[in-house]
Protein backbone atom coordinates (compact mmCIF):
# COMPACT_ATOMS: atom_id res chain seq x y z
CA UNK A 1 0.00 0.00 0.00
CA UNK A 2 1.43 3.45 -0.93
CA UNK A 3 1.14 6.60 1.62
CA UNK A 4 0.23 9.68 -0.10
CA UNK A 5 2.69 12.42 -0.04
CA UNK A 6 -0.02 14.18 1.97
CA UNK A 7 -0.93 11.21 4.25
CA UNK A 8 2.98 11.01 5.09
CA UNK A 9 2.86 14.41 5.98
CA UNK A 10 0.15 14.17 8.33
CA UNK A 11 2.26 11.13 9.79
CA UNK A 12 4.91 12.90 10.33
CA UNK A 13 3.48 15.99 12.10
CA UNK A 14 1.69 13.26 14.65
CA UNK A 15 4.76 11.58 15.20
CA UNK A 16 6.40 15.17 16.12
CA UNK A 17 3.58 16.32 18.24
CA UNK A 18 3.67 13.23 20.11
CA UNK A 19 7.33 13.69 20.71
CA UNK A 20 6.73 17.36 21.69
CA UNK A 21 4.04 15.71 24.10
CA UNK A 22 6.20 13.35 25.91
CA UNK A 23 9.00 15.33 26.38
CA UNK A 24 6.47 18.30 28.36
CA UNK A 25 5.60 15.20 30.63
CA UNK A 26 9.01 14.62 31.49
CA UNK A 27 11.89 17.15 33.02
CA UNK A 28 14.64 15.79 31.58
CA UNK A 29 14.75 12.72 28.76
CA UNK A 30 17.35 10.62 26.22
CA UNK A 31 16.48 10.08 22.30
CA UNK A 32 16.58 5.89 23.57
CA UNK A 33 13.98 6.86 25.94
CA UNK A 34 12.12 8.59 23.29
CA UNK A 35 12.33 6.17 21.06
CA UNK A 36 11.07 3.36 23.83
CA UNK A 37 7.90 5.43 25.38
CA UNK A 38 6.79 6.31 21.52
CA UNK A 39 7.68 3.28 19.47
CA UNK A 40 9.65 5.29 17.13
CA UNK A 41 12.55 4.74 14.81
CA UNK A 42 15.67 6.36 16.00
CA UNK A 43 16.21 8.75 12.93
CA UNK A 44 12.87 10.00 13.53
CA UNK A 45 12.85 10.96 17.22
CA UNK A 46 16.47 12.72 16.02
CA UNK A 47 14.48 13.99 13.65
CA UNK A 48 11.46 15.40 15.79
CA UNK A 49 14.10 16.35 18.31
CA UNK A 50 16.21 18.66 16.03
CA UNK A 51 13.12 20.69 14.60
CA UNK A 52 11.73 21.15 18.05
CA UNK A 53 14.50 22.24 19.13
CA UNK A 54 14.96 24.81 16.33
CA UNK A 55 11.50 25.76 17.18
CA UNK A 56 12.57 26.66 21.25
CA UNK A 57 10.39 24.08 22.53
CA UNK A 58 13.12 21.79 23.02
CA UNK A 59 17.15 22.33 24.49
CA UNK A 60 19.72 20.50 25.20
CA UNK A 61 20.17 19.26 28.92
CA UNK A 62 23.61 18.04 29.07
CA UNK A 63 24.45 14.39 29.23
CA UNK A 64 23.48 11.48 31.03
CA UNK A 65 26.08 9.25 32.97
CA UNK A 66 27.70 6.50 30.71
CA UNK A 67 26.59 3.16 31.07
CA UNK A 68 29.29 1.71 29.85
CA UNK A 69 28.78 3.15 26.02
CA UNK A 70 28.66 6.51 24.67
CA UNK A 71 27.22 8.96 26.93
CA UNK A 72 23.37 9.81 25.96
CA UNK A 73 22.54 13.53 25.37
CA UNK A 74 19.72 14.83 27.29
CA UNK A 75 16.51 16.93 26.36
CA UNK A 76 14.15 19.05 28.20
CA UNK A 77 10.81 20.98 27.87
CA UNK A 78 11.19 24.52 27.30
CA UNK A 79 7.29 24.68 28.57
CA UNK A 80 7.13 28.54 28.99
CA UNK A 81 8.57 29.20 25.30
CA UNK A 82 4.21 29.96 24.53
CA UNK A 83 1.78 30.76 27.07
CA UNK A 84 -1.46 30.91 27.09
CA UNK A 85 -3.83 32.93 29.36
CA UNK A 86 -7.11 31.54 30.88
CA UNK A 87 -10.33 33.39 31.82
CA UNK A 88 -12.97 32.09 34.51
CA UNK A 89 -16.06 34.70 34.34
CA UNK A 90 -18.81 34.53 36.53
CA UNK A 91 -21.36 36.70 37.89
CA UNK A 92 -19.49 38.93 40.10
CA UNK A 93 -15.82 38.07 39.57
CA UNK A 94 -13.01 37.50 37.08
CA UNK A 95 -9.83 34.94 37.36
CA UNK A 96 -7.56 35.11 35.25
CA UNK A 97 -4.27 32.76 34.37
CA UNK A 98 -1.17 32.55 32.66
CA UNK A 99 -0.37 28.49 31.80
CA UNK A 100 2.67 26.89 29.92
CA UNK A 101 2.63 24.36 27.52
CA UNK A 102 2.91 21.57 30.63
CA UNK A 103 -0.53 23.40 32.13
CA UNK A 104 0.98 24.51 34.96
CA UNK A 105 -0.09 27.57 36.91
CA UNK A 106 2.28 30.12 36.38
CA UNK A 107 0.79 33.31 37.40
CA UNK A 108 -3.70 34.32 38.22
CA UNK A 109 -4.99 37.20 39.20
CA UNK A 110 -8.43 37.11 40.89
CA UNK A 111 -11.07 40.40 41.61
CA UNK A 112 -14.61 41.79 42.06
CA UNK A 113 -16.32 42.64 38.82
CA UNK A 114 -19.86 42.24 38.40
CA UNK A 115 -21.07 41.16 34.98
CA UNK A 116 -22.58 43.23 32.70
CA UNK A 117 -23.60 43.10 28.78
CA UNK A 118 -22.79 46.86 28.68
CA UNK A 119 -19.94 47.88 26.41
CA UNK A 120 -18.06 49.40 29.65
CA UNK A 121 -17.83 45.79 30.57
CA UNK A 122 -16.11 44.21 27.95
CA UNK A 123 -13.89 47.32 27.61
CA UNK A 124 -12.66 47.00 31.18
CA UNK A 125 -12.31 43.35 30.46
CA UNK A 126 -10.04 43.53 27.64
CA UNK A 127 -8.03 46.01 29.54
CA UNK A 128 -7.39 44.18 32.59
CA UNK A 129 -6.35 40.92 30.34
CA UNK A 130 -3.52 43.18 28.32
CA UNK A 131 -2.22 44.50 32.07
CA UNK A 132 -2.03 41.00 32.81
CA UNK A 133 -0.21 39.90 30.30
CA UNK A 134 2.05 42.96 29.84
CA UNK A 135 2.90 42.64 33.59
CA UNK A 136 4.08 39.26 33.00
CA UNK A 137 5.99 40.13 30.00
CA UNK A 138 4.55 37.26 28.37
CA UNK A 139 2.80 39.62 25.01
CA UNK A 140 5.51 37.98 22.95
CA UNK A 141 5.08 34.32 23.59
CA UNK A 142 1.24 34.54 24.35
CA UNK A 143 -0.72 31.42 21.67
CA UNK A 144 -4.03 33.32 22.93
CA UNK A 145 -6.81 33.76 25.57
CA UNK A 146 -9.30 30.54 26.61
CA UNK A 147 -12.38 32.09 28.41
CA UNK A 148 -14.69 30.16 30.44
CA UNK A 149 -18.44 30.90 30.74
CA UNK A 150 -21.28 29.77 32.97
CA UNK A 151 -23.44 28.08 31.13
CA UNK A 152 -23.58 25.49 27.93
CA UNK A 153 -21.49 27.47 25.22
CA UNK A 154 -21.66 26.46 21.53
CA UNK A 155 -18.47 26.91 20.38
CA UNK A 156 -19.40 25.92 16.70
CA UNK A 157 -22.01 28.25 15.84
CA UNK A 158 -20.14 30.89 18.85
CA UNK A 159 -22.90 31.55 21.09
CA UNK A 160 -23.44 31.52 24.53
CA UNK A 161 -26.93 29.01 24.67
CA UNK A 162 -27.94 29.49 28.34
CA UNK A 163 -26.79 30.72 31.63
CA UNK A 164 -28.69 30.82 34.75
CA UNK A 165 -25.19 32.03 36.70
CA UNK A 166 -25.60 35.37 33.84
CA UNK A 167 -29.19 35.71 32.89
CA UNK A 168 -28.52 35.10 29.20
CA UNK A 169 -29.51 33.31 26.24
CA UNK A 170 -28.41 32.86 22.67
CA UNK A 171 -25.37 35.44 23.42
CA UNK A 172 -23.20 35.79 20.28
CA UNK A 173 -19.14 34.76 22.08
CA UNK A 174 -18.06 37.83 20.09
CA UNK A 175 -19.59 39.75 22.33
CA UNK A 176 -17.34 38.63 25.42
CA UNK A 177 -13.99 38.44 23.56
CA UNK A 178 -14.69 41.78 21.26
CA UNK A 179 -11.90 44.08 23.00
CA UNK A 180 -9.61 41.12 23.15
CA UNK A 181 -6.31 41.63 21.21
CA UNK A 182 -5.78 38.01 20.62
CA UNK A 183 -7.22 34.74 19.17
CA UNK A 184 -10.26 33.45 21.85
CA UNK A 185 -11.69 30.02 22.71
CA UNK A 186 -15.07 30.17 24.86
CA UNK A 187 -16.47 26.79 26.56
CA UNK A 188 -18.53 26.39 29.54
CA UNK A 189 -16.76 26.52 32.89
CA UNK A 190 -17.57 22.91 34.17
CA UNK A 191 -16.01 21.61 30.82
CA UNK A 192 -13.14 23.93 31.38
CA UNK A 193 -12.43 22.45 34.63
CA UNK A 194 -12.95 18.81 34.24
CA UNK A 195 -10.48 19.28 30.73
CA UNK A 196 -7.93 20.92 33.59
CA UNK A 197 -8.27 17.79 35.79
CA UNK A 198 -8.09 15.14 33.54
CA UNK A 199 -5.34 16.21 30.88
CA UNK A 200 -2.99 13.46 29.95
CA UNK A 201 -5.25 11.18 31.78
CA UNK A 202 -6.71 7.37 29.91
CA UNK A 203 -9.87 6.35 30.89
CA UNK A 204 -13.17 7.72 31.68
CA UNK A 205 -14.14 9.97 34.44
CA UNK A 206 -17.19 12.09 35.23
CA UNK A 207 -16.38 15.72 36.61
CA UNK A 208 -18.85 17.16 39.65
CA UNK A 209 -18.40 20.73 40.05
CA UNK A 210 -19.72 22.01 43.42
CA UNK A 211 -19.40 26.15 42.56
CA UNK A 212 -22.70 28.79 43.20
CA UNK A 213 -23.80 26.36 40.61
CA UNK A 214 -23.54 22.39 40.28
CA UNK A 215 -22.66 21.40 36.64
CA UNK A 216 -19.79 18.90 35.39
CA UNK A 217 -18.30 16.58 32.63
CA UNK A 218 -18.09 13.51 31.18
CA UNK A 219 -14.48 12.62 30.18
CA UNK A 220 -13.20 9.92 27.79
CA UNK A 221 -9.75 9.30 27.79
CA UNK A 222 -9.29 13.04 28.41
CA UNK A 223 -11.38 14.67 26.01
CA UNK A 224 -14.89 15.83 26.20
CA UNK A 225 -18.36 14.04 25.63
CA UNK A 226 -20.52 16.87 24.91
CA UNK A 227 -24.04 15.28 24.32
CA UNK A 228 -26.27 15.58 21.56
CA UNK A 229 -27.61 19.27 22.53
CA UNK A 230 -23.97 20.54 24.27
CA UNK A 231 -25.74 19.74 27.42
CA UNK A 232 -24.05 16.15 28.68
CA UNK A 233 -22.66 17.16 32.21
CA UNK A 234 -25.26 19.59 33.48
CA UNK A 235 -26.15 17.15 36.43
CA UNK A 236 -27.20 20.07 38.43
CA UNK A 237 -30.53 20.11 36.56
CA UNK A 238 -30.98 16.44 37.41
CA UNK A 239 -33.98 15.60 40.05
CA UNK A 240 -32.55 14.63 43.34
CA UNK A 241 -35.79 15.51 45.73
CA UNK A 242 -38.94 15.04 43.56
CA UNK A 243 -41.06 18.13 44.28
CA UNK A 244 -38.06 19.47 46.68
CA UNK A 245 -36.98 22.94 46.34
CA UNK A 246 -37.18 25.43 43.73
CA UNK A 247 -34.21 25.79 41.68
CA UNK A 248 -33.01 28.47 39.30
CA UNK A 249 -34.16 26.59 36.27
CA UNK A 250 -37.67 26.89 37.47
CA UNK A 251 -38.16 23.14 38.30
CA UNK A 252 -38.56 21.50 41.82
CA UNK A 253 -36.13 19.33 43.31
CA UNK A 254 -32.40 20.10 41.44
CA UNK A 255 -29.53 18.84 42.89
CA UNK A 256 -28.60 22.20 42.22
CA UNK A 257 -30.54 23.26 44.69
CA UNK A 258 -29.50 21.10 46.94
CA UNK A 259 -25.29 20.39 46.36
CA UNK A 260 -24.40 24.02 45.21
CA UNK A 261 -21.80 26.47 47.54
CA UNK A 262 -24.82 29.03 47.95
CA UNK A 263 -26.45 26.02 50.35
CA UNK A 264 -23.67 26.63 52.36
CA UNK A 265 -22.60 30.29 52.01
CA UNK A 266 -25.74 31.31 52.58
CA UNK A 267 -25.60 30.35 56.36
CA UNK A 268 -22.48 32.32 57.16
CA UNK A 269 -23.59 35.46 55.76
CA UNK A 270 -22.33 34.50 51.52
CA UNK A 271 -19.15 33.22 52.69
CA UNK A 272 -18.27 29.92 51.83
CA UNK A 273 -14.96 30.35 53.81
CA UNK A 274 -16.66 31.56 57.05
CA UNK A 275 -18.76 28.42 56.54
CA UNK A 276 -15.85 25.89 57.09
CA UNK A 277 -14.22 28.18 59.71
CA UNK A 278 -17.80 27.36 61.96
CA UNK A 279 -17.84 24.17 60.81
CA UNK A 280 -14.06 23.69 61.88
CA UNK A 281 -14.86 25.40 64.97
CA UNK A 282 -17.35 22.58 66.19
CA UNK A 283 -20.67 25.12 65.82
CA UNK A 284 -22.85 22.27 65.75
CA UNK A 285 -25.67 24.32 63.61
CA UNK A 286 -23.35 23.99 60.72
CA UNK A 287 -22.70 20.14 61.39
CA UNK A 288 -26.00 19.63 60.60
CA UNK A 289 -25.97 21.71 57.60
CA UNK A 290 -23.18 19.89 56.34
CA UNK A 291 -24.13 16.64 57.45
CA UNK A 292 -27.53 16.98 55.34
CA UNK A 293 -25.74 18.62 52.52
CA UNK A 294 -23.43 15.23 52.37
CA UNK A 295 -26.63 13.03 52.61
CA UNK A 296 -27.55 14.92 48.98
CA UNK A 297 -24.08 15.24 47.78
CA UNK A 298 -23.72 11.06 48.40
CA UNK A 299 -26.84 10.72 46.63
CA UNK A 300 -26.16 12.14 43.46
CA UNK A 301 -22.14 10.68 44.01
CA UNK A 302 -23.55 7.32 43.96
CA UNK A 303 -25.99 8.02 40.83
CA UNK A 304 -23.32 9.18 38.75
CA UNK A 305 -21.11 6.34 39.66
CA UNK A 306 -24.10 3.48 39.24
CA UNK A 307 -24.92 5.35 35.72
CA UNK A 308 -21.51 6.17 33.67
CA UNK A 309 -18.94 2.86 36.03
CA UNK A 310 -16.33 5.40 36.21
CA UNK A 311 -14.64 7.25 38.97
CA UNK A 312 -16.34 10.26 40.15
CA UNK A 313 -14.25 13.67 40.69
CA UNK A 314 -15.90 16.30 43.44
CA UNK A 315 -14.33 19.72 41.83
CA UNK A 316 -15.20 22.94 42.70
CA UNK A 317 -15.06 25.45 45.59
CA UNK A 318 -16.70 22.86 48.00
CA UNK A 319 -14.84 19.79 46.64
CA UNK A 320 -11.88 21.53 47.44
CA UNK A 321 -12.40 21.08 50.97
CA UNK A 322 -13.58 17.67 50.93
CA UNK A 323 -10.46 16.30 52.03
CA UNK A 324 -10.66 17.85 55.22
CA UNK A 325 -14.19 17.74 55.96
CA UNK A 326 -15.43 14.79 53.50
CA UNK A 327 -14.70 11.51 55.55
CA UNK A 328 -18.45 11.17 56.28
CA UNK A 329 -18.93 11.33 52.48
CA UNK A 330 -16.97 8.01 51.90
CA UNK A 331 -18.96 6.17 54.83
CA UNK A 332 -22.19 7.29 52.92
CA UNK A 333 -20.66 6.65 49.91
CA UNK A 334 -19.83 3.00 50.77
CA UNK A 335 -23.13 2.48 52.30
CA UNK A 336 -25.23 3.10 49.74
CA UNK A 337 -22.82 1.00 47.04
CA UNK A 338 -25.23 -1.26 45.75
CA UNK A 339 -22.27 -3.22 44.34
CA UNK A 340 -19.05 -3.66 47.26
CA UNK A 341 -19.11 -1.30 50.31
CA UNK A 342 -16.30 0.69 48.68
CA UNK A 343 -16.02 4.69 47.69
CA UNK A 344 -12.58 4.39 46.37
CA UNK A 345 -13.92 5.42 43.17
CA UNK A 346 -14.76 8.93 44.58
CA UNK A 347 -11.65 11.62 43.45
CA UNK A 348 -10.83 14.82 45.03
CA UNK A 349 -9.57 17.91 42.84
CA UNK A 350 -5.79 17.80 41.92
CA UNK A 351 -7.13 21.40 40.87
CA UNK A 352 -8.72 23.13 43.56
CA UNK A 353 -7.31 26.50 42.81
CA UNK A 354 -8.84 27.91 39.52
CA UNK A 355 -9.64 24.97 37.27
CA UNK A 356 -12.13 26.25 34.97
CA UNK A 357 -9.14 29.12 34.53
CA UNK A 358 -6.67 26.54 33.66
CA UNK A 359 -9.02 24.52 31.46
CA UNK A 360 -10.05 27.71 29.28
CA UNK A 361 -6.06 28.41 28.60
CA UNK A 362 -5.26 25.08 27.92
CA UNK A 363 -7.05 24.96 24.75
CA UNK A 364 -5.07 27.70 23.31
CA UNK A 365 -2.32 25.28 24.15
CA UNK A 366 -4.17 22.01 22.85
CA UNK A 367 -4.75 24.21 19.55
CA UNK A 368 -1.10 24.68 19.18
CA UNK A 369 0.28 21.42 19.63
CA UNK A 370 -2.07 20.07 17.35
CA UNK A 371 -1.50 22.14 14.78
CA UNK A 372 2.55 22.03 15.45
Amino acid sequence: MTISPANNMDVKRRNRVNTLRCILKSDRVSQMELTQKLALSWPTILQNVKELTELGLVREDGMYASTGGRKARAYAPVRDARVAVGVDLTADHVSVVLTDLGGNLLKQATGALRFSLEDIYFKYLGGLLQRFVEANGAADRILGVGMALPGIVDGERGVLRESYVLELRNVPLSRFTQQIPWPCRCLGAAHAAGLAEFRGEEGDMVYLSLDDTVGGAILRDGGLCLGDHLRAGEFGHMTLVPGGRRCRCGKAGCLDAYCSAKVLSDHAGGSLSAFFEELRSGDAEKREIWREYLEHLAMAVNNLHVAFDCGVMAGGRVGACLEEFGELLRALLAERNPFEQDASYLKYSRRPQEAAAVGAALTQVEAFLEEL
